[in-house]
């Protein structure tokens, strides 16, 4: 894949000052025009060997567009705030918004390539995180993301030469150290491992672009006039069609997951008093114990409107310190959110390692709400189920222990439970105008749970059934599932 890359590609003094005004000026015209749209944003990765011109290229884009509509992140080793999150948290917060260019300096691959190179990883993990990284980037083509991904190539004498250049001249000595020689002696492997992430990694939607990095004139040109290109294509399409695609088939017997489910179960007061000192004792210890400060703790509650979300998450915020978590009450989008990725806001929210996060309505309004009142198209919420199971693998590898509850009642509750909500002044505020309209919708809310119930409940991130009907009962199942779990995850 390299070996274009090595036939001494170059472009004259005068070619160059001719045809670099113009890419210029074009480049330029075509960003504000992206930013005039704000239909999508630019991702351009910057990736490969060292001394090959990334750092002049990244400075260049800088130079020949407005730096205000772009924004560049350098990637390093994770640092300490980095490292208490999963892996690719960092990345997800540099995502650019729509109409806006980021410039990623070393990316989500610098890692996987880094370590197999060490020799710290195998070439089953290696292949796995490389699966991930195709699913993710599709996932960006998908959400309308223009991908640009560009590997700087140099041949290991040419690489030699840059860096004894470089490290000759006082100006630049300070960009060569101990680690770029090091490197250079890792320069059979290191292409190898590139080579192979690199095919593995080039797909339709994301295809990698190698560029000759010895000569700066041409290496200038050729990444301008790939951006150029790919940006002027985008701008004239239009709005993408949505693809038609296979309907998910209802149980021919119909019956659903939650049809089985005994909604109304016993618990008295009494009872569910002295269960719940117990329970939110337990979860207080348990939050305090030394190996949760490797782990994170995501609680993801969902249901049907007025099913008891928000009893049952104060029960167990009641437990904490109030330090040591966060709720996340998810409504519509905001303005911001609707020009990033649909799960850019759910990264954003994660907690770090040791705390909690509680999420009253998740990632899951895509294929309920949203997927019922039309919000979303048919093929956005369908590929939602394999993008959320991704999502939640990810915290899971990274030590994140995931907690879903689905609270269920029945309509004729719901329906108690809203008359009493109009005629109760302090509980009026929880009753508005949707929960009636989403109320006439109830069979195709149910058809939507049964899916999502169908398709996300996975071995690491398993929905937790939770009869609501009587509010006691409903409560301590929920307190009494997460010290299991975290029992379970904590020994």
């Amino acid at each position: 894949m390299f070996e274009a890359a090595e036939l001494g590609h170059k472009i004259s003094k005068a070619e160059y000052k001719t045809r670099a005004p113009l890419l210029r000026e074009a480049l330029l015209e075509a960003q504000y025009e992206l930013k005039e749209q704000a239909r999508f944003p630019v991702v351009i990765l910057i990736n490969g060997v060292d001394g090959a011109g990334k750092g002049e290229t990244v400075n260049l884009l800088n130079e020949w567009m407005d730096p205000r509509l772009i924004d560049t992140h350098a990637f390093a080793e994770a640092g300490a705030e980095e490292a208490l999150h999963p892996p690719m948290w960092r990345y997800w917060r540099a995502l650019p918004a729509k109409g806006r260019i980021g410039i990623l300096f070393g990316s989500w691959y610098t890692d996987p390539i880094h370590r197999q190179v060490a020799g710290k990883g195998d070439a089953a993990r290696l292949n796995s995180q490389l699966d991930a990284l195709v699913r993710f980037e599709t996932m960006l083509a998908e959400e309308g993301v223009l991908l640009l991904k560009c590997w700087f190539h140099l041949s290991k004498q040419a690489q030699k030469q840059r860096l004894s250049e470089l490290e000759q001249d006082p100006r630049t000595r300070w960009r060569v150290g101990e680690r770029d020689w090091a490197n250079l002696k890792q320069y059979g492997r290191f292409r190898a491992v590139a080579e192979q992430v690199l095919m593995r990694t080039s797909t339709g939607a994301a295809p990698w672009v190698v560029v000759d990095g010895e000569d700066e004139r041409y290496r200038s040109l050729t990444v301008g006039q790939l951006l150029l290109d790919a940006l002027r294509q985008r701008l004239a399409q239009a709005l993408p069609s949505h693809a038609l695609c296979a309907p998910l088939r209802p149980p021919l017997d119909g019956v659903r997951v939650l049809d089985r489910l005994q909604l109304l179960q016993p618990m008295s007061k009494a009872d569910y008093g002295h269960e719940l000192e117990t329970l939110q004792g337990r979860l207080n210890a348990l939050s305090r114990h030394p190996k949760l400060r490797e782990r994170a703790v995501v609680l993801v509650f969902e249901g049907n409107d007025a099913a008891g979300k928000g009893g049952a998450i104060r029960r167990v915020t009641a437990a904490l310190d109030a330090r040591h978590y966060r709720v996340h009450p998810i409504a519509a989008p905001s303005e911001d959110e609707l020009a990033q990725p649909y799960l850019w806001r759910f990264w954003r929210r994660l907690p770090k390692r040791g705390k909690f996060a509680l999420f009253d309505r998740s990632w899951y309004g895509r294929v309920l709400v949203e997927r019922v009142e039309g919000y979303a198209a048919e093929a956005d919420w369908l590929r939602a189920y394999a993008e959320i199971n991704d999502f939640e693998q990810q915290l899971h590898e990274a030590g994140t222990l995931v907690l879903k509850f689905w609270l269920a009642i029945d309509a004729d509750e719901q329906l108690k439970r809203f008359q009493a909500r109009e005629q109760t002044g302090f509980k009026r505020f929880k009753i508005t105008p949707d929960d009636w309209r989403n109320r006439e919708k109830w069979p195709q809310y149910a058809e939507a749970v049964h899916d999502m119930v169908e398709r996300t409940s996975t071995p690491h991130a398993p929905w937790i059934l939770v009869e609501a009907n009587n509010k006691y009962y409903a409560r301590i199942k929920v307190l009494r599932s997460i010290c299991s779990a975290m029992e379970a995850q904590l020994g």
